[in-house]
């Protein structure tokens, strides 16, 4: 699976681009563990290191920075890799939590 699509590569703003609006901010990719209970929101993101930040679901719900290799790297408890949500659509934070 494409986990960055160059579509979703270039919607995507750079880092610090939506700084301050918290939870307003505007997730552009959706990350999950098909049989664990990790979620990974996109929000803003970094070419050159390849750093996302946004809005993590897992032992905490926290926003943070995580990078796209954490991701590739992630299994679940079953072994399963990450998946990208093909049907998710732009979506603030705020109706996400």
């Amino acid at each position: 699976m494409d986990l960055l699509p160059t579509e979703i590569r270039s919607q995507l703003p750079e880092l610090y681009a939506q700084d301050g609006k918290g939870m307003n901010a505007i997730a552009y990719v959706k990350y999950f563990t098909p049989a664990g209970s990790w979620t990974w929101y996109g929000t803003e993101f970094d070419t050159a290191s390849e750093t996302f930040f946004g809005y993590v679901k897992g032992l905490e719900n926290e926003l943070g920075y995580f990078t796209l290799k954490q991701i590739k790297d992630a299994k679940d408890k079953m072994g399963l890799p990450v998946e990208r949500d093909l049907s998710f659509e732009p979506t603030p934070l705020s109706a996400i939590k």
